[in-house]
């Protein structure tokens, strides 16, 4: 029999070339005065803020611009753009970017509604309150935090990254426009991209993985397979950024229901310690996590391999287990992500003290096989 399952979705989900477009005609029948816009400084040198604030001013919305979030938000930025919010009365918050305004965005949200630090929040649904209205506009393929019930803050003073799951953060419109992510540096698509595939096959072999969020992992997988090598090198290409939009944009919702797994447990270190961007942390931890994953997952990861492109039907499911981490690797190398850790300044003397906060991270109790401290000590190690 089937068992019930509650499913997290935006109300609304606006995807596909030009559809930025459509924000202005949504606005316009909302009752929101004033926007928190919540961006980096990138997309506002890039000109495509302005792009969007044009869009939001022509629904008669006025703006206040919060540009100062860094690659991995921090505590400070949550506090900051909190202020500013207060102090000009913004009813709602728009974020324009990927992961970091998204998730920057969605704390300041809790807290406004809420109250308390943002650390009061870390965990499993840990408020009461839903978030005041956000919309969501996504400029890379991969967090797919626009979609998901989840957000990442750093806290600096720990070097740990605070991973909240939580429903009450989920934005009320996600748009997710091709046209956006055109022309993107090839390495920020790169990073992107591996960590969208993460996503997919994390959700798919993990512990909470469902006959919905296999359909959509799956598909992502397949989306994402092929169409990311031509997206990093040949970044103008509309229909390969379209193909990765939408496999990001699913394979959100996979997670986002089903879950993750101790590639994120043991990337989520990584960028707290060393401040690493999350998307090259995965790709790099992604294969040797999945071969530490085999035995309990070993059919999964043959689908893995076909879903990748890889002909498994004349191997056993071992064979194309193997066959899958093979793909992960081959794919990685193809897009430049770095061969390993070390690569990255990461010294072995701090594999303790991360894989000890792996273990209490919130992914970590989705992953298919037990993790020990030793496990995880020996798969940064194999990292290297």
């Amino acid at each position: 029999m089937l068992e019930s399952r509650r499913i997290y979705l935006p109300p609304l989900s606006l995807i596909g070339p030009g559809s930025l477009k459509e924000l202005g005609e949504e606005l316009k029948q909302l009752p929101y005065k004033k926007a928190l816009f919540v961006t980096d400084k990138m997309l506002v040198k890039l000109g495509v803020a302005q792009k969007v604030i044009d869009v939001i001013e022509s629904a008669n919305v006025g703006v206040t611009v919060f540009d100062n979030v860094q690659p991995n938000p921090t505590v400070k930025n949550v506090n900051n753009g909190l202020k500013l919010l207060k102090e000009n009365n913004c009813d709602v918050i728009i974020t324009l970017g990927g992961g970091s305004p998204q998730d920057c965005g969605k704390a300041i949200g809790i807290l406004a509604t809420n109250g308390g630090d943002i650390n009061d929040y870390e965990g499993i649904h840990k408020s009461k309150k839903v978030s005041l209205p956000i919309l969501a506009i996504n400029t890379t393929a991969g967090t797919a935090s626009e979609v998901t019930i989840n957000y990442v803050i750093t806290d600096v003073e720990r070097h740990i990254k605070m991973v909240m799951v939580d429903k009450n953060c989920l934005v009320s419109i996600a748009i997710n426009d091709p046209e956006l992510m055109l022309g993107k540096p090839a390495s920020l698509t790169a990073a992107t991209g591996m960590d969208a595939l993460t996503h997919a096959i994390e959700s798919y072999v993990c512990k909470g993985a469902f006959h919905w969020s296999d359909a959509l992992a799956l598909e992502a997988i397949k989306l994402i397979a092929s169409s990311l090598e031509e997206a990093v090198h040949n970044g103008s290409n509309l229909e390969a950024r379209s193909k990765m939009a939408w496999g990001q944009f699913i394979a959100g919702q996979s997670f986002s229901n089903a879950g993750l797994g101790f590639v994120h447990s043991l990337a989520h270190q990584l960028g707290g310690m060393y401040d690493m961007p999350h998307g090259v942390a995965n790709a790099i931890l992604l294969p040797h996590v999945e071969r530490f994953n085999i035995p309990s997952c070993t059919h999964k990861l043959k689908k893995v391999a076909r879903a990748m492109g890889v002909e498994v039907n004349d191997k056993n499911d071992l064979e194309g287990a193997e066959a899958a981490i093979k793909a992960i690797e081959k794919l990685s190398k193809a897009v430049g992500i770095p061969s390993g850790l070390k690569e990255l300044g990461v010294k072995e003397e701090d594999f303790k003290i991360m894989a000890e906060h792996a273990l209490d991270d919130v992914c970590t109790g989705g992953n298919p096989r037990e993790v020990s401290l030793e496990d995880a000590i020996a798969i940064y190690k194999a990292a290297m």
